[in-house]
């Protein structure tokens, strides 16, 4: 296939990691950068071979060799920059979550069908081969009838000037790493009579941030009765970021199934014997990044589009609420 040609907007340390190193790996063009810093774009582009530097990221938006945008950006401008990537004609792989909330995901949505471009949004670990395992291992019935999933998304927290802390910015351990757990959870809807919905939660503040979560835990219940469990916090003491699945005949347990190049094992326990499996450590980002240039170039269908990202805007939002808090404010540029 003719390489995909990327756009990046802005110089954020995830970026290295997430569309850098796999570009160079499925051969796809890193065009152009933009940073609110002139002098860090341009040393972004000089480490990571970036062939050339913009002004802003309007003007990434608008150079016509970019076919596609990579928004990395804080929280809180997902969705107006994507709303712009759209509006220029560009396809667009997003950082997640899509949007601040989800009358803003709805718009970003209803751009993404107008437009007829292709929408991705990086939950990168469902392309990786370890959660195709996890759900396969459901779907053919080797764990029996789905009875609960419980995902576990923690860590210690970033430095208190971090965006990740910024309520303006969408900040908040949901929107951070909680997001993932509960977009996992959505993953096995189809083997348990649809999406799961939510019964509780509760959460707790950031010291000295009103409105910001510091931890926020939920259950939720699937139609045929399975029931749900999700445990977030960027105040831990140590990195977890396991999911586990329970079945009438079985378990399988992923300890590190949002970063399975870090740890890529599974580990299935039956009445009769436990044994783990390696599904290998080539990156999720790899594997997200091939799935998104399928899509542009053949028109594959893409797990996380943007009808799957207003999903999880809706559930996200849903969690705050119950909990007490409230869903995150839109961002003006």
């Amino acid at each position: 296939m003719e390489p995909l040609r990327i756009g990046i907007l802005g110089a954020a340390r995830i970026s290295g990691r997430a569309i850098v190193e796999p570009a160079k790996l499925t051969g796809a063009r890193l065009v152009a950068v933009a940073a609110r810093d002139a002098d860090r774009a341009e040393a972004f582009a000089a480490e990571h071979g970036v062939e050339r530097v913009h002004a802003s990221y309007q003007a990434v938006l608008d150079d016509p060799e970019v076919e596609a945008i990579y928004n990395p950006l804080a929280n809180g401008l997902h969705g107006p920059w994507n709303l712009k990537a759209l509006a220029a004609g560009k396809h667009v792989l997003t950082e997640k979550p899509s949007a601040s909330n989800a009358a803003e995901a709805m718009q970003v949505r209803d751009a993404a069908h107008s437009t007829g471009l292709v929408f991705m949004e990086a939950f990168h670990y469902a392309y990786h081969p370890v959660m195709r395992r996890l759900l396969e291992l459901v779907a053919k019935g080797e764990l029996g009838d789905l009875q609960h999933v419980e995902a576990t998304m923690v860590m210690p927290p970033p430095p208190e000037d971090d965006p990740r802390w910024s309520l303006p910015l969408a900040g908040g351990a949901v929107m951070d790493v909680g997001c993932y757990a509960l977009h996992a959870q959505r993953m096995f809807a189809p083997y348990a009579g649809g999406a799961p919905q939510l019964v509780s939660a509760r959460a707790g503040e950031r010291k000295r941030l009103p409105g910001v979560d510091e931890w926020l835990n939920a259950d939720l219940e699937f139609p045929n009765g399975a029931t749900g469990a999700v445990r977030t916090s960027m105040a831990a003491e140590e990195l977890e970021f396991s999911l586990k699945v329970v079945g009438s005949r079985g378990e399988a347990f992923a300890p590190f199934y949002v970063l399975p190049q870090r740890d890529d094992r599974v580990v299935v326990t039956t009445k009769e014997d436990t044994w783990v499996e390696h599904r290998g450590t080539r990156t999720s980002w790899t594997y997200q990044l091939e799935a998104f240039t399928g899509a542009v170039r053949n028109g594959a269908p893409v797990l996380s589009d943007a009808d799957d990202a207003l999903a999880t805007m809706e559930l996200i939002d849903a969690c705050y609420i119950a909990a007490g808090m409230t869903p995150r404010p839109t961002s003006a540029l």
